[in-house]
């Protein structure tokens, strides 16, 4: 079974380049984030397109921002929309959707982005977490947590971590929320599990060159429990997905589990052109400047 996760930052903007990549990889389940689209717009968006494909879809959209999504060829069943006991912001946000696909229960999830470190906003992004740790504690024992989850779990995962000084996604308390939702439910994380000394991105700003030069971050994570991954046979960024015209700025994770349909292929696919190894200065982040 394949499954795959990404943020595509508008499905309405990416429906084009969404059903080639279903296409041409193939995934039985799909956690889709930042759809931007109210849940009757998307049926008529892409609707038939997915049935069409054998897709069956649980859906929890906004209009215009927000937006997950979850579809699978190997069903879905017993859907819940939100993660009971999070806050809103003020109200609750369409941030998370879970279905059990396959045997498996899947949580698509778009976490808070904290914007300021201390800010209400940040606060917001840890009590929201927190809701999610018990929820998942709660939960069966073959599970996958994944989606933008808005942290990179360590310095490694990011290009230069002197960069990110004073920056969300890499503070204490969000990487400790992460550690106690990973802790709750025993989770591994697949790709950082199988390419532990790998440089390995899913999120490129668009400004400032920052994808044709590899300065990225992993913040698109998936998260599995024991018995699922033990079964994981491959764990990738599909890179190829954030080249060409009109690309989100998220790469597709995907794992397979019990066969990898392409091999063992890495942990970025294809490599970056020309990665980055050594830095001499720092780099500040587009919107330091």
């Amino acid at each position: 079974m394949r499954v795959a996760t990404w943020n595509v930052n508008s499905v309405k903007q990416r429906m084009p380049r969404l059903l080639d990549w279903l296409d041409e990889r193939q995934p039985d389940v799909v956690c889709l984030q930042e759809t931007k689209l109210a849940d009757d717009a998307f049926t008529t968006l892409l609707g038939a397109e997915l049935a069409d494909r054998g897709y069956e879809t649980a859906l929890y959209g906004e209009q215009q921002w927000n937006g997950v999504a979850l579809i699978s060829k190997v069903g879905i069943e017993d859907v819940v929309t939100g993660v009971a006991g999070a806050p809103g912001f003020p109200k609750p946000e369409a941030r998370a959707v879970a279905a059990t696909c396959g045997g498996i229960r899947i949580h698509s999830l778009y976490v808070p982005n904290g914007r300021v470190p201390d800010s209400d906003h940040y606060h917001y992004k840890l009590a929201w977490l927190k809701a999610l740790t018990e929820v998942v504690a709660a939960g069966p024992s073959d599970q996958i947590v994944c989606g933008d989850m808005n942290i990179a779990p360590t310095d490694a995962d990011v290009f230069d971590p002197a960069a990110y000084v004073g920056q969300t996604h890499v503070t204490a308390p969000e990487r400790q929320a992460l550690a106690d939702l990973m802790s709750a439910k025993d989770l591994h994380d697949v790709v950082r599990d199988r390419w532990p000394d790998k440089r390995v991105f899913s999120y490129w700003d668009y400004r400032a060159g920052m994808f044709h030069q590899d300065l990225g971050m992993r913040i698109d994570l998936m998260l599995a429990t024991v018995p699922v991954a033990e079964r994981v046979k491959a764990a990738w960024i599909d890179r190829k997905a954030r080249k060409g015209t009109g690309p989100s700025d998220h790469a597709p994770v995907i794992i397979d589990l019990d066969t990898a349909p392409d091999g063992d292929i890495g942990p970025v696919v294809p490599p970056p052109s020309a990665p980055r190894t050594g830095r001499k200065k720092t780099t500040k982040l587009p919107q330091s400047r």
